[in-house]
Protein backbone atom coordinates (compact mmCIF):
# COMPACT_ATOMS: atom_id res chain seq x y z
CA UNK A 1 0.00 0.00 0.00
CA UNK A 2 1.09 3.66 -0.72
CA UNK A 3 -0.45 6.30 0.32
CA UNK A 4 1.02 9.99 -1.26
CA UNK A 5 -0.25 13.26 -0.74
CA UNK A 6 0.94 17.03 0.04
CA UNK A 7 2.61 18.52 -3.12
CA UNK A 8 1.79 14.76 -5.18
CA UNK A 9 3.99 12.98 -7.12
CA UNK A 10 1.69 11.17 -8.67
CA UNK A 11 4.58 8.34 -9.61
CA UNK A 12 5.70 7.33 -6.16
CA UNK A 13 2.40 5.14 -6.48
CA UNK A 14 3.52 3.36 -9.29
CA UNK A 15 7.21 3.62 -8.74
CA UNK A 16 6.94 2.11 -5.35
CA UNK A 17 4.74 -0.48 -5.70
CA UNK A 18 7.31 -1.89 -8.25
CA UNK A 19 10.06 -1.52 -5.81
CA UNK A 20 7.69 -3.49 -3.57
CA UNK A 21 7.29 -5.97 -5.79
CA UNK A 22 10.82 -6.25 -6.58
CA UNK A 23 11.05 -7.33 -2.69
CA UNK A 24 12.29 -3.66 -1.24
CA UNK A 25 10.83 -3.58 2.43
CA UNK A 26 8.61 -0.17 2.70
CA UNK A 27 11.47 1.57 4.33
CA UNK A 28 14.01 0.92 0.80
CA UNK A 29 10.72 1.70 -1.59
CA UNK A 30 10.78 5.18 0.57
CA UNK A 31 14.48 5.90 0.57
CA UNK A 32 14.63 5.22 -3.52
CA UNK A 33 11.64 7.18 -4.34
CA UNK A 34 12.65 10.17 -2.08
CA UNK A 35 16.74 10.14 -3.49
CA UNK A 36 15.79 10.63 -6.75
CA UNK A 37 12.96 13.68 -6.39
CA UNK A 38 14.09 17.06 -6.09
CA UNK A 39 10.67 18.50 -4.54
CA UNK A 40 11.07 15.43 -1.78
CA UNK A 41 10.46 18.30 1.16
CA UNK A 42 7.41 19.48 -0.33
CA UNK A 43 6.13 15.22 -0.15
CA UNK A 44 4.21 13.02 2.09
CA UNK A 45 4.19 9.47 1.43
CA UNK A 46 3.60 6.26 3.86
CA UNK A 47 4.17 2.89 2.48
CA UNK A 48 3.54 -0.65 4.13
CA UNK A 49 4.98 -3.55 2.54
CA UNK A 50 3.54 -6.98 2.36
CA UNK A 51 5.21 -8.35 5.52
CA UNK A 52 3.62 -5.24 7.38
CA UNK A 53 6.72 -3.21 7.44
CA UNK A 54 5.49 0.60 7.23
CA UNK A 55 7.68 3.83 6.59
CA UNK A 56 6.39 7.46 6.03
CA UNK A 57 8.10 10.73 4.94
CA UNK A 58 6.46 13.78 5.95
CA UNK A 59 8.75 16.67 4.62
CA UNK A 60 10.20 19.50 5.62
CA UNK A 61 8.30 21.97 3.07
CA UNK A 62 4.99 20.59 3.93
CA UNK A 63 2.31 23.47 4.74
CA UNK A 64 1.24 23.00 8.67
CA UNK A 65 0.28 21.59 10.39
CA UNK A 66 1.71 18.29 8.94
CA UNK A 67 2.73 14.98 10.08
CA UNK A 68 2.07 11.34 10.47
CA UNK A 69 2.12 8.54 12.72
CA UNK A 70 2.93 4.84 12.33
CA UNK A 71 2.08 1.72 14.05
CA UNK A 72 1.13 -2.00 13.73
CA UNK A 73 1.01 -2.38 9.61
CA UNK A 74 -0.69 1.09 9.84
CA UNK A 75 0.45 4.62 8.90
CA UNK A 76 -1.80 7.88 9.23
CA UNK A 77 -0.69 11.20 7.50
CA UNK A 78 -2.44 14.74 7.06
CA UNK A 79 -1.08 18.19 5.99
CA UNK A 80 -2.84 21.51 6.11
CA UNK A 81 -4.47 20.60 9.54
CA UNK A 82 -6.32 23.29 11.33
CA UNK A 83 -3.60 21.88 14.72
CA UNK A 84 -1.22 19.09 15.23
CA UNK A 85 -3.40 17.03 17.03
CA UNK A 86 -5.11 15.19 13.85
CA UNK A 87 -2.77 12.78 13.21
CA UNK A 88 -2.26 11.18 16.60
CA UNK A 89 -6.06 11.14 17.07
CA UNK A 90 -6.55 9.04 13.66
CA UNK A 91 -4.43 6.50 14.84
CA UNK A 92 -5.91 6.62 18.48
CA UNK A 93 -8.88 6.00 16.56
CA UNK A 94 -7.89 3.28 14.23
CA UNK A 95 -5.82 1.31 17.20
CA UNK A 96 -8.93 1.28 19.67
CA UNK A 97 -12.29 0.89 16.84
CA UNK A 98 -14.26 -2.15 16.36
CA UNK A 99 -15.66 -3.69 13.24
CA UNK A 100 -14.54 -4.33 10.31
CA UNK A 101 -11.60 -2.66 8.19
CA UNK A 102 -13.88 0.11 6.46
CA UNK A 103 -14.95 0.42 9.88
CA UNK A 104 -12.07 1.56 11.89
CA UNK A 105 -10.83 3.81 8.72
CA UNK A 106 -13.86 5.54 8.93
CA UNK A 107 -13.88 5.88 12.62
CA UNK A 108 -10.03 7.07 12.01
CA UNK A 109 -11.57 10.29 9.68
CA UNK A 110 -14.15 10.77 11.88
CA UNK A 111 -11.89 11.55 14.65
CA UNK A 112 -9.23 13.79 12.31
CA UNK A 113 -12.40 15.54 11.78
CA UNK A 114 -13.10 15.40 15.38
CA UNK A 115 -9.88 17.14 15.97
CA UNK A 116 -9.84 19.88 13.86
CA UNK A 117 -9.97 18.46 10.36
CA UNK A 118 -7.75 20.63 7.51
CA UNK A 119 -7.64 23.85 8.13
CA UNK A 120 -9.65 24.61 4.78
CA UNK A 121 -12.67 22.85 5.70
CA UNK A 122 -14.20 19.78 4.44
CA UNK A 123 -15.07 19.12 0.75
CA UNK A 124 -13.81 15.30 -0.03
CA UNK A 125 -13.33 11.67 1.43
CA UNK A 126 -12.90 8.31 0.39
CA UNK A 127 -12.43 4.71 1.38
CA UNK A 128 -10.77 2.04 -0.37
CA UNK A 129 -10.44 -1.99 1.56
CA UNK A 130 -9.60 -4.88 -0.37
CA UNK A 131 -8.43 -8.78 0.10
CA UNK A 132 -5.48 -9.65 0.73
CA UNK A 133 -5.40 -11.99 -2.13
CA UNK A 134 -3.34 -11.60 -5.39
CA UNK A 135 -4.64 -13.00 -8.53
CA UNK A 136 -5.61 -12.71 -11.85
CA UNK A 137 -9.25 -10.79 -10.82
CA UNK A 138 -8.21 -8.30 -8.77
CA UNK A 139 -11.92 -6.95 -9.08
CA UNK A 140 -13.32 -9.67 -7.58
CA UNK A 141 -11.67 -9.04 -3.88
CA UNK A 142 -12.30 -5.34 -3.49
CA UNK A 143 -14.83 -5.11 -0.72
CA UNK A 144 -15.41 -1.44 -0.40
CA UNK A 145 -14.42 1.23 -2.86
CA UNK A 146 -16.32 4.62 -1.88
CA UNK A 147 -15.23 8.12 -2.86
CA UNK A 148 -17.28 11.58 -2.17
CA UNK A 149 -15.47 14.06 -4.19
CA UNK A 150 -17.41 17.20 -2.95
CA UNK A 151 -19.67 17.41 -0.37
CA UNK A 152 -20.60 20.18 2.63
CA UNK A 153 -20.08 16.87 4.66
CA UNK A 154 -17.95 14.49 3.28
CA UNK A 155 -17.46 12.24 5.93
CA UNK A 156 -20.88 11.85 7.13
CA UNK A 157 -22.02 10.96 3.45
CA UNK A 158 -19.18 8.61 3.40
CA UNK A 159 -20.66 7.08 6.26
CA UNK A 160 -24.18 6.82 4.74
CA UNK A 161 -22.31 5.23 1.48
CA UNK A 162 -20.70 2.93 3.54
CA UNK A 163 -24.12 1.69 5.45
CA UNK A 164 -25.73 1.42 2.03
CA UNK A 165 -23.03 -0.82 0.75
CA UNK A 166 -23.71 -2.83 3.84
CA UNK A 167 -27.00 -3.16 3.60
CA UNK A 168 -26.89 -4.37 0.10
CA UNK A 169 -24.41 -7.40 1.50
CA UNK A 170 -26.62 -8.33 4.24
CA UNK A 171 -29.40 -8.79 1.95
CA UNK A 172 -27.12 -10.63 -0.37
CA UNK A 173 -26.54 -13.09 2.61
CA UNK A 174 -30.51 -13.31 3.43
CA UNK A 175 -31.06 -14.25 -0.77
CA UNK A 176 -27.81 -16.68 -0.09
CA UNK A 177 -29.41 -18.49 3.27
CA UNK A 178 -33.06 -18.42 2.57
CA UNK A 179 -32.45 -20.59 -0.82
CA UNK A 180 -30.65 -22.78 1.67
CA UNK A 181 -34.65 -22.31 3.86
CA UNK A 182 -32.52 -21.04 6.59
CA UNK A 183 -35.09 -19.22 7.06
CA UNK A 184 -35.30 -17.75 10.32
CA UNK A 185 -31.75 -16.07 9.79
CA UNK A 186 -32.63 -14.82 6.66
CA UNK A 187 -34.98 -12.76 8.13
CA UNK A 188 -32.33 -11.57 10.78
CA UNK A 189 -30.54 -10.34 8.13
CA UNK A 190 -33.03 -8.52 5.93
CA UNK A 191 -34.28 -6.76 8.94
CA UNK A 192 -30.23 -5.61 9.44
CA UNK A 193 -30.30 -4.44 6.15
CA UNK A 194 -33.27 -2.47 6.08
CA UNK A 195 -32.42 -1.16 9.39
CA UNK A 196 -28.91 0.22 7.62
CA UNK A 197 -30.87 1.75 5.16
CA UNK A 198 -34.47 2.72 6.20
CA UNK A 199 -35.39 4.95 3.26
CA UNK A 200 -33.96 2.61 0.52
CA UNK A 201 -36.48 0.60 -1.60
CA UNK A 202 -35.07 -1.80 -3.33
CA UNK A 203 -33.84 -3.60 -0.35
CA UNK A 204 -37.64 -5.17 0.67
CA UNK A 205 -38.40 -5.13 -2.76
CA UNK A 206 -35.53 -7.84 -3.57
CA UNK A 207 -36.23 -9.42 -0.42
CA UNK A 208 -40.07 -9.64 -1.48
CA UNK A 209 -38.98 -10.95 -5.05
CA UNK A 210 -36.69 -13.81 -3.18
CA UNK A 211 -39.67 -14.85 -0.57
CA UNK A 212 -42.17 -15.49 -4.03
CA UNK A 213 -40.04 -17.08 -5.85
CA UNK A 214 -39.17 -19.66 -3.14
CA UNK A 215 -42.78 -20.37 -2.46
CA UNK A 216 -43.39 -17.70 -0.03
CA UNK A 217 -45.98 -15.52 -1.39
CA UNK A 218 -47.68 -14.84 1.66
CA UNK A 219 -44.82 -13.24 3.39
CA UNK A 220 -44.26 -11.31 0.61
CA UNK A 221 -47.49 -9.81 -0.52
CA UNK A 222 -47.36 -7.69 2.98
CA UNK A 223 -43.82 -5.78 1.61
CA UNK A 224 -44.74 -5.81 -2.08
CA UNK A 225 -47.82 -4.03 -1.17
CA UNK A 226 -45.66 -1.61 0.91
CA UNK A 227 -42.80 -0.71 -1.61
CA UNK A 228 -45.94 -0.99 -4.46
CA UNK A 229 -46.99 2.53 -2.46
CA UNK A 230 -44.13 3.87 -2.61
CA UNK A 231 -43.56 3.54 -5.61
CA UNK A 232 -45.56 2.42 -9.10
CA UNK A 233 -42.29 1.69 -11.21
CA UNK A 234 -41.92 -1.57 -9.17
CA UNK A 235 -45.08 -2.94 -10.10
CA UNK A 236 -43.68 -2.65 -13.47
CA UNK A 237 -40.41 -4.15 -13.03
CA UNK A 238 -41.77 -7.20 -11.11
CA UNK A 239 -43.52 -8.29 -14.33
CA UNK A 240 -40.20 -8.17 -16.12
CA UNK A 241 -38.61 -10.27 -13.56
CA UNK A 242 -40.17 -13.74 -15.13
CA UNK A 243 -38.72 -13.46 -18.61
CA UNK A 244 -34.94 -12.52 -16.94
CA UNK A 245 -35.30 -16.08 -14.78
CA UNK A 246 -34.85 -13.51 -11.76
CA UNK A 247 -39.04 -14.76 -10.19
CA UNK A 248 -41.21 -18.09 -11.34
CA UNK A 249 -43.24 -17.67 -14.41
CA UNK A 250 -46.35 -19.12 -12.41
CA UNK A 251 -49.02 -16.93 -13.35
CA UNK A 252 -50.75 -17.60 -10.07
CA UNK A 253 -47.86 -15.98 -8.39
CA UNK A 254 -48.18 -12.63 -10.33
CA UNK A 255 -51.87 -12.24 -9.60
CA UNK A 256 -51.16 -12.63 -6.38
CA UNK A 257 -48.76 -9.86 -6.20
CA UNK A 258 -50.44 -7.96 -8.59
CA UNK A 259 -53.51 -7.93 -6.45
CA UNK A 260 -52.79 -4.98 -3.99
CA UNK A 261 -51.53 -2.79 -6.84
CA UNK A 262 -55.24 -1.66 -7.57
Amino acid sequence: MIATQSMVEISYGPKGLSLLRDGKSAQQAIDELLAVDDGKELRQVAVVDARGNVAAHTGKRCVAEAGHQTGDAFSVQANMMLNDTVWPAMASAFENSQGNLAKRLLSALQAAQGAGGDIRGKQSASLLVSENIKDDTPWKHILTDLRVDDHPDPIIELERLLDIQSAYALMNEGDNLLSKNEHETAGIKYQQAVKLAPNNEELPFWYAVTLADTGKIDQALPIFKRVFRINRNWVLLVQRLPASRLLTKDPQVMRKILSGTH
